[in-house]
């Protein structure tokens, strides 16, 4: 059951009528979770750049990866309408570049973007697919072919993977600012204002610049590609493009439960302590509605395809040029209208703390 205004898939109205149970609940409705993985969050990163001299390189850096990891998965959290009502208060929580490479209001227009589910894996619609359309791959160069091949093993894609996308975010910044666009302009700028702090204040606790960006920031981003390594597959039934992934907990945790990434689009404002629980109550349904797109953890992944590419390259059915009527037509639609559509898409959530 699927309703039309709040773009939530509900498998049933009993499901329905029992998700709004659950936001009822008083630790649902305080956020409590999420104001806990904020604090750990917050409190942990910090926590460790002060005492980096007591704790050392050795222990501190590891600690850090894992930290700024957790940090882009609360910023996917506030992006979706969490811990409070107020998208400009949960954006003043993301704002701090501590993952270093892109601004969070880019990272939350365009995930907005790629939560139409009717076009998941589009090339020329998603920004988050890793797929081509067939007139982009004639369009490369002789050798892209090969690096595609490596970029989708799961090695290639922890160790090119980020590379890649610092190299097309930059350059699409660039292209931007040079073509007028002010918002990019003034997005960037406050970005690398606040950069300069974190990254000088890094540089008073004995982090130095050159060190944050390679041994802490990269591996962070590194560590995000495990888990969208294969979260989407093209195939034509779009509840079947998104994966469950049944991961450890340890995994759970650091992603904030986006191994249940079916769950995720089917309810995308249902927030990161409900996938787990939503998911078991319908584990079969949900497996049933993925068409078999469940692995068991992603050390199925790594037995999988440590070496071996997964079969994301030519859309197999979507690979002409993107048609000239919609070029550019979602991209040009200012910040307000983006917030405003995604509110309307998760209308059920946030929790309303007045009821």
């Amino acid at each position: 059951m699927s309703s039309p205004q709040s773009h939530s898939h509900y498998l049933h109205s009993a499901q329905h009528n029992w998700i709004r149970q659950l936001k009822r609940r008083w630790y649902w409705r305080l956020e409590l979770p999420t104001w806990g993985i904020m604090a750990a969050v917050y409190g942990g990163w910090f926590g460790v750049a002060q005492y980096w001299q007591t704790l050392g390189p050795w222990l501190g850096t590891p600690l850090l990866i894992l930290l700024t990891t957790w940090y882009m998965s609360l910023q996917h959290e506030l992006i979706h309408g969490h811990p409070t009502r107020w998208p400009r208060v949960n954006q003043l929580f993301g704002l701090l570049p501590l993952a270093v490479w892109y601004p969070y209001g880019l990272y939350r227009d365009s995930h907005i973007q790629h939560h139409r589910n009717e076009h998941l894996t589009d090339p020329h619609e998603d920004p988050e697919s890793y797929y081509f359309s067939q007139a982009q791959w004639q369009r490369f160069p002789r050798l892209f072919p090969l690096l595609a091949k490596v970029r989708n093993t799961l090695v290639g894609r922890v160790l090119l993977g980020p590379a890649l996308d610092i190299a097309a975010t930059l350059a699409n910044a660039l292209k931007a600012i040079v073509a007028g666009e002010l918002r990019t302009l003034a997005m960037w700028l406050v970005h690398l204002l606040l950069l300069v702090a974190v990254l000088g204040w890094l540089q008073q606790q004995g982090i130095g610049v050159a060190f944050y960006l390679l041994a802490v920031s990269y591996p962070a981003l590194a560590l995000t590609k495990v888990r969208s390594f294969f979260e989407h597959r093209a195939v034509e039934a779009p509840q079947a493009r998104s994966i469950i992934n049944e991961a450890a907990w340890p995994w759970r945790l650091l992603f904030l439960n986006l191994n249940y990434h079916l769950v995720h689009h089917d309810l995308p404002g249902l927030p990161w302590y409900g996938l787990r629980e939503v998911y078991l109550a319908e584990r079969g349904a949900y497996r049933q509605r993925s068409q078999g797109f469940v692995v068991q953890g992603y050390g199925q992944w790594m037995s999988d395809y440590a070496l071996t590419p997964v079969a994301v390259e030519v859309h197999p059915f979507n690979g002409g040029e993107r048609p000239a009527a919609h070029q550019g037509e979602y991209d040009a639609w200012p910040a307000e209208t983006l917030i405003a559509r995604w509110k309307r898409a998760s209308q059920d959530f946030p929790i309303d703390l007045a009821k």
